[in-house]
């Protein structure tokens, strides 16, 4: 019979009903391997139980500033991006969440019991798994490897956020634009992205955004269509990016 106990109270090395090579199991085992030691076999069996496998269609909000932080989110599929946003509506990309990965923000809320002061939102098609707070609790108490992944992910977003803040002091406009631009475009060197997106990837306004594209047009870096760039010269966006001068366009 399965283990009804809520998990404050159930204990961790409880036995399983079943195998674990159940459908959430197994991959999230798999992405839980990136802890060190490996994940014991009694938080194996604790996070069989308690997980629950969810489903993000692409633009799904996660988050929004104020949202109580109630559950812990590991991306095994897709991609979450989390924005800072402004009184006026703007966005300023503070980092992204890959497969494997768990959200710095998440992370710090549930330890520090305070509400999200951003906006999580799934930028591609995304599955993942969450734990409630009572279980994320129990493993962060009693297993050294969860303990391990999780704060080894809090510590590499940490350094993301950390190079983002010196990226928007430090570089110029047109030094973000450009990584934005490589960091977005597809094989084909194409991206279909609004202007608005960009400027939150930049850390700018729309319509400094809109300016400097259409300089990086005049000089033969990219080409515009309509809610779609696609990248000219990828060699000069690269130098841009670097901070090279060349012939590329001043950034503001």
């Amino acid at each position: 019979m399965p283990d009804r106990r809520s998990p404050d109270t159930a204990p961790l090395a409880a036995p399983l009903a079943a195998p674990l090579a159940a459908p959430l199991a197994a991959p999230l085992a798999a992405a839980l391997t990136l802890a060190e030691p490996a994940l014991e076999q009694p938080a194996r069996a604790f996070l069989a139980r308690n997980a629950r496998r969810v489903h993000l269609p692409a633009g799904a909000a996660l988050f929004r500033p104020g949202d109580a932080c109630r559950q812990f989110l590991l991306v095994g599929k897709g991609g979450v991006r989390v924005d800072l946003l402004g009184e006026a509506g703007q966005a300023l990309l503070l980092y992204r969440v890959g497969p494997g990965q768990s959200c710095v923000l998440t992370t710090a809320c549930l330890m520090a019991h305070e509400p999200y002061s951003a906006e999580g939102r799934a930028e591609h098609d995304t599955e993942g798994w969450v734990l409630a707070r009572p279980a994320f609790e129990r493993l962060m108490a009693e297993s050294a490897a969860f303990r391990a992944f999780v704060l080894a992910g809090f510590g590499a977003r940490l350094a993301d956020v950390m190079a983002r803040v010196e990226a928007v002091a430090f570089q110029s406009v047109d030094q973000r634009l450009a990584n934005a631009l490589l960091a977005r475009a597809d094989g084909q060197g194409a991206m279909a992205a609004t202007h608005a997106a960009l400027a939150a990837d930049a850390g700018t306004a729309r319509e400094v955004v809109s300016r400097r594209l259409k300089a990086m047009e005049r000089q033969g870096l990219v080409r515009l269509a309509r809610a779609q760039v696609r990248i000219a010269r990828a060699e000069g966006l690269r130098a841009l990016g670097a901070g090279a001068d060349g012939d590329a366009p001043d950034g503001n």
